[in-house]
């Protein structure tokens, strides 16, 4: 894939350190970069200012036509990035081609939604000497946006931080996973080829250590940020005056109701499980079956599982690929160990060979099991019986994460206690956790984040209202 510079002030720049990036199924390099310096952040953040005076300027049409020329760049080449995706996330390419699409209907949602940014008119004539005063309200951008994204959607979660950016005339300054930097520049090269003002957006992979001034510089008035809980929460203490929002981590949980089709759903928690090596917030980790139906959907769920295929994620019939680093597999597989010699039964999976894990099933766990209450971020589910429904939301509740939970029934009631009652940002109602259209509103409560993202949404927090009252008779 060759060299790939990053984006500052409308240049290509190949200065800093220069950085390899490699497979995390084989460690070949796959392209090159340069960590950007200190001193360029400084001037990109510079950029982001002055450019926001254009942006801010621009009109709806105006920032719509550029969206969609990025839709079109996307598709144009979409079966390149999406080689540039498997190879260096490690992602099956089937999963990389499905990111890509999603990320066309990302910036195709930005390009309808940005015409769409609405006010209101206020009667303020509600008390005598308001008597014929009137209120407008208009939403304004809030200015340069500091944007940090992790390395397991490296395409499409940049999306979701740089569509909705160009859809209110924000600019913005982001920082790509440093696992996963050159599908972030990819899609800067789109953009920046499809018209969108130099300085408007600057795109920089950039040392951990170097990137505090992206947290603490007040000339970036929000910082949007998608990663661990840890990092999340610790990054938000230091924002100051910074508006946050935050997408973090969850342990996503199915439930799976009496009265549920058992088949579709083990079918279901199997994609949502595993896809991508379980290397996804929502992906399903702790699974509850009514007892009723605890033995068929066990057996459903692991004849499918058994069928999967680990390894090359370049190959098309490759389910299950690489965990993003070594040290995260090591991780994944001492959970797993753990829980067994805490009297957990491991039915399936569990080997290591390098970076891949064969996806694991555990049941007879323990809540406080680290497979339970912490996030593994592997292909790992456990699985458990219930028989009261009321106290399956408990189980479920019982976590220090909130991002989405999926809910199999057909029972109405049950359908909407879990609604009224889980502690989550998100129901999904006869499917898994898993599932998110990029335009729903998508995030999290407790550990598991701040705001909510999906186009219009984080359009919404990128934005200010601001009132103006008009007093014609004065």
């Amino acid at each position: 894939m060759g060299e790939h510079p990053y984006l500052l002030n409308g240049v290509w720049l190949n200065e800093g350190t220069k950085v390899e990036v490699r497979s995390p199924y084989d460690q070949s390099v796959i392209g090159v970069t340069w960590n950007a310096t200190p001193e360029h952040l400084d001037a990109a953040i510079a950029a982001s200012v002055a450019a926001f005076e254009v942006s801010r300027r621009m009109s709806a049409y105006e920032r719509q036509s550029v969206l969609r020329k990025v839709v079109r760049g996307i598709e144009e080449q979409r079966e390149v990035i999406a080689k540039l995706i498997a190879m260096e996330a490690g992602k099956p390419i089937t999963a990389a081609r499905m990111e890509v699409d999603r990320a066309v209907m990302t910036f195709q949602t930005a390009a309808e939604e940005c015409v769409r940014i609405e006010g209101a008119m206020l009667p303020q004539d509600i008390t005598s000497t308001t008597k014929g005063q009137w209120g407008v309200v208009r939403k304004f951008p809030v200015g340069p946006i500091a944007a940090i994204t992790p390395f397991n959607f490296p395409f499409n979660l940049v999306a979701h931080k740089v569509a909705p950016v160009m859809a209110v005339g924000c600019t913005v300054v982001l920082k790509p996973a440093p696992q996963t930097p050159l599908s972030a520049l990819m899609l800067a090269k789109i953009i920046h080829e499809a018209g969108w003002p130099a300085g408007a957006l600057n795109v920089l992979p950039l040392a951990n250590e170097d990137a505090a001034q992206l947290i603490e510089d007040d000339r970036l008035k929000m910082l949007s940020f998608t990663g661990s809980a840890a990092v999340g929460w610790q990054l938000k203490s230091q924002c100051r005056k910074k508006k946050v929002v935050l997408e973090l981590g969850g342990n996503a949980a199915c439930i799976v109701n009496h009265d549920a089709d058992v088949r579709d759903a083990a079918a279901k928690c199997v994609a949502g499980g595993f896809g991508y090596a379980g290397q996804s917030c929502i992906s399903v980790q702790r699974i509850f079956v009514h007892r009723e139906k605890y033995d068929e959907f066990l057996q459903a769920l692991l004849t499918q599982v058994q069928k999967l295929k680990c390894g090359d994620p370049m190959e098309e019939t490759t389910d299950v690929g690489p965990l993003i680093r070594e040290s995260d597999a090591v991780r994944v597989v001492n959970w797993i160990k753990e829980a067994v010699n805490g009297g957990a039964k491991l039915h399936c999976g569990g080997m290591r060979n390098g970076s891949v894990v064969e996806p694991a099933v555990l049941t007879n766990t323990k809540p406080k099991q680290k497979v339970n209450c912490e996030e593994v971020f592997g292909p790992v589910v456990t699985v458990e019986p219930f028989t009261d429904f009321v106290e399956v939301v408990d189980r479920v509740n019982d976590s220090q994460y909130g991002l989405q939970t999926g809910v199999f029934t057909n029972d109405l009631k049950a359908l909407w206690y879990a609604f009224e009652k889980l502690d989550v940002g998100g129901v999904i109602h006869n499917m898994t956790p898993t599932f998110r259209l990029d335009a729903m509103p998508y995030g999290g409560v407790k550990d598991s984040g701040l705001g909510r993202e999906g186009v219009r949404y984080a359009m919404e927090e990128m934005m200010e209202m601001k009132l103006l009252v008009l007093n014609p008779k004065s």
